[in-house]
């Protein structure tokens, strides 16, 4: 939708602006606040300038790159914008634009949901746009020892990324604040943790997906560590609250991520060959009105041959590597269910990346129920069935979110499944 869209209505209502939006949750998050029609306006900067001066609209969010573009066209801000200098939404007051900002809000709504403290540690917050000054603000109202802002280019207010890896390697707190790593480049990530000993915390604000590569790197390691989507969830309602001046209380934002979270989560099906994973994840899809995926299906469908044929013609390195570019093509979708090959998540990188946006489930079944086939090149008789459940067992169950029993009836694993991701 553009601004000339826009001339020919008496008056939009609420929306998100920006340049580019197609990875956006908001509309979905305040539809679920339920009060008004919420519309995502995508504008170019002469765009941007003609929708401010119409004030064709009651209220509207402000995303990337307009946070400060929109200062200027304010006839008012609020404390909160003109502390950290940037606005993310805009009311519209009888004529009369009010900018306000709700980062701050959101991104300490964040850090105490993911129960990180801050209070006397050293931070490091990446990057220096807006976002990194409400981290500088967050930081000083958590009692943090000190805040080092990273960038890739040194300024008077941010150190380098490599003097961050030479001088900084004892930060206990890490907040990144640049989109790196958000969709569609979801492999990307702005830092590497290893070497940073006294890491306690990693907080993102990239909320697409679910979980970053930096996120998955410090849940692999321990570490506390949460990525942006609540911080989304409570900047929404606070932005709700101060377009329609009213307060919801905290109980809205919680109802608000569970269901934003159940929404976007995809469920991930991981097990041995003949663990019921293609047929179990097929009703599961049925039963959610959700997407199914297969990845031995794609793999075949993208080679244009039957995994026998590839192991036979090219070897198993060649089906390795068709099944690693299925996976991380799934790894970006959402609200999905995705059956894995027996062998997928035994690849460590398969994994973490089908866990950016996914709950693993494994369907745990009884080696003696398990039936090879000649289709299957790995399992194809009982002694290869077996080797390889010794194998894999134990990696299948650390990896796993959810373990899931698959010895009886399938309506069983799946009753068992839909009650553990609800």
């Amino acid at each position: 939708m553009t601004a000339g869209f826009l001339k020919e209505q008496e008056m939009m209502e609420y929306g998100l602006i920006g340049a580019k939006l197609g990875h956006s949750f908001s509309k979905d998050i305040h539809s679920k606040i339920g009060k008004y029609d919420y519309q995502l306006i995508e504008l170019t900067d002469r765009q941007l300038d003609e929708f401010l001066k119409e004030k064709n609209f009651k209220a509207v969010n402000v995303t990337i790159p307009y946070k400060q573009t929109v200062i200027p066209y304010l006839d008012h801000m609020t404390q909160a914008a003109s502390d950290i200098g940037a606005v993310n939404c805009i009311r519209n007051d009888s004529g009369r634009l009010i900018g306000h900002n709700t980062d701050f809000d959101g991104l300490s709504a964040l850090i105490r949901h993911a129960r990180v403290d801050l209070e006397g540690k050293k931070v490091l917050i990446l990057g220096t746009g807006g976002t990194s000054d409400t981290a500088s603000a967050v930081c000083k109202s958590f009692k943090a020892a000190g805040a080092v802002k990273v960038s890739r280019r040194k300024t008077t207010e941010a150190v380098t990324y490599e003097e961050a890896y030479s001088r900084h390697k004892d930060a206990q707190i890490i907040i990144n604040t640049t989109p790196c790593g958000m969709y569609p480049d979801i492999f990307a990530k702005p830092i590497d943790i290893d070497g940073f000993d006294s890491l306690e915390g990693v907080i993102d604000v990239i909320y697409n997906p679910l979980r970053s590569l930096l996120i998955t790197d410090a849940k692999a390691k321990n570490i506390k560590a949460e990525g942006g989507l609540y911080m989304l969830v409570a900047q929404a309602v606070s932005a709700s609250e101060f377009f329609m001046d009213t307060e919801y209380g905290r109980e809205l934002t919680e109802d608000i991520y569970d269901a934003m979270l159940k929404d976007k989560a995809n469920i991930v099906l991981t097990g041995m060959p003949a663990s019921g994973k293609s047929t179990i994840g097929k009703a599961v899809a049925e039963k959610l009105k959700r997407d199914f995926y297969d990845i031995d299906s794609m793999v075949e469908e993208q080679a244009g041959m039957t995994i026998s044929d590839m192991f036979e013609k090219y070897g198993e390195r060649y089906f390795r590597d068709r099944e690693r570019t299925v996976a991380a093509q799934l790894a970006s979708k959402s609200g999905a269910v995705i059956a894995t090959g027996g062998g997928t998540v035994i690849e460590e990188e398969n994994a973490r990346r089908l866990k950016m946006n996914g709950i693993l489930f494994f369907l745990d079944r009884d080696p003696k129920l398990l039936r090879p086939t000649a289709d299957r090149p790995t399992a194809f008789d009982r002694e290869q069935m077996m080797k390889r459940y010794d194998e894999r067992y134990d990696i299948y169950r650390d990896r796993a979110d959810f373990i899931i029993k698959n010895d009886g009836a399938e309506k069983t694993a799946i009753d068992e499944i839909l009650k553990e991701f609800q």
